[in-house]
């Protein structure tokens, strides 16, 4: 493991295993390139769009809840990696999910 999936995989240890399981599939589904905070962005916008496409469906929980872990994930990186630039970096957050 490198990159991005290296420190999920550390800053997650004491996570619920099913939504470990669910936040790192998309995870390890996003290119490793960029930052890390980038990646791991990339990764809860994955698990946002798969919550969105199934609707009210009970099993979208699961993927609305990695999508919100995964975006704290990187603003911890982001904070942890460029803290100058956390400001910036959440902004484009939302303006990248607010659609």
């Amino acid at each position: 493991m490198t990159g991005p999936v290296a420190w999920f995989v550390d800053h997650t240890a004491g996570a619920p295993g099913t939504l470990r399981a669910r936040a790192q599939h998309y995870v390890e589904a996003v290119p490793l390139s960029g930052s890390r905070a980038a990646a791991l962005a990339a990764a809860a916008e994955l698990a946002l769009a798969a919550a969105v496409s199934q609707g009210r469906d009970r099993a979208a929980a699961l993927d609305l809840l990695a999508a919100d872990g995964l975006i704290t994930l990187s603003l911890l990186a982001q904070a942890e990696d460029r803290p100058e630039a956390l400001g910036d970096f959440a902004s484009s957050l939302v303006g990248n999910t607010a659609a």
